[in-house]
């Protein structure tokens, strides 16, 4: 299935370390060569770069290596194409301006029979499942609210949009403005919130370690959030089938999760992926 990467964190912070890893899932350790992309949120402003070519060997996906952005918020996606021909238009994270802010959407999984009528604000470029999604969204949010309500409304509001929209198949998604993360699963995401103590890390698609303790301050607080661990001597915590969350300077602050919560295992999740086409 396609792989999603997100960062929340109290402070402008790199996603070197985790991109580097991240993407060499993108036609290297695994089969994911349909393009990439990834957002910077800095302040009100957005950087965004995106390629139809695998993140494994993509020029675009050296220069941001190389290019060490720091950001409080940070969406990536690499794609395994299910809806939609293998464009540059189709190519996640999708973006889009809602109440005088940037918003940044990237989804992986797959919709069928998911054909909402043309929105009078948002009107998709491509022809993906996707790109659908986040219109009718921002959409739904925009006839309700004039402006961005209070964060437990946005909150509720969005829970019910996911819940309407999850109905159609499978919707792992993030969704962010630069101020705050949603991170929604129907098989499987994980995360971890990295802060003091800090140690070290090891990346699980490269032979890459690094030890925080010499990169950050005792202040600092990261959330990063994954489609799988990124990292395999660290303890990362799965996202419940159907849990909704929101992540705003690096910590979990509204959170709907099912009562009987259910808990994929990593064959569990690629086998329901591989059965609507979202994954080899």
């Amino acid at each position: 299935m396609c792989q999603l990467l997100g960062m929340n964190c109290n402070t402008p912070t790199d996603i070197v370390f985790s991109f580097e890893g991240f993407s060499k899932r993108g036609g290297l350790t695994d089969h994911h060569t349909d393009g990439f992309g990834i957002g910077f949120f800095e302040g009100r402003g957005l950087r965004l770069f995106l390629d139809n070519r695998p993140s494994a060997d993509s020029p675009v996906a050296e220069l941001i290596r190389q290019y060490q952005i720091k950001s409080e918020n940070v969406i990536a996606h690499i794609r395994k194409a299910t809806q939609g021909q293998v464009l540059l238009e189709n190519t996640h994270p999708f973006r889009r301006e809602l109440w005088g802010r940037y918003w940044l959407f990237a989804h992986n999984g797959h919709l069928s029979g998911f054909a909402p009528p043309q929105g009078e604000y948002f009107t998709p470029v491509g022809n993906t499942d996707s790109e659908r999604a986040f219109c009718y969204i921002l959409e739904q949010l925009r006839q309700r609210f004039a402006e961005q309500p209070e964060r437990d409304v946005l909150f509720a509001a969005v829970r019910d949009l996911v819940s309407e929209i999850r109905a159609h198949g499978l919707f792992n998604m993030m969704l962010s403005n630069g101020e705050m993360l949603f991170a929604h699963t129907s098989t499987l995401l994980f995360y971890i919130v990295r802060q003091a103590p800090f140690g070290k890390a090891n990346l699980s698609d490269a032979e890459v370690s690094i030890d925080f303790t010499e990169v950050t301050t005792p202040k600092d607080r990261v959330a990063v959030i994954a489609t799988l661990p990124l990292t395999d001597n660290e303890t990362w915590t799965q996202l419940a089938q159907n849990e909704l969350v929101l992540f705003q300077q690096g910590e979990i602050v509204c959170r709907d999760r099912p009562d009987l919560p259910v808990y994929l295992s990593k064959e569990e999740g690629l086998r329901i992926a591989r059965s609507v086409g979202a994954a080899l």
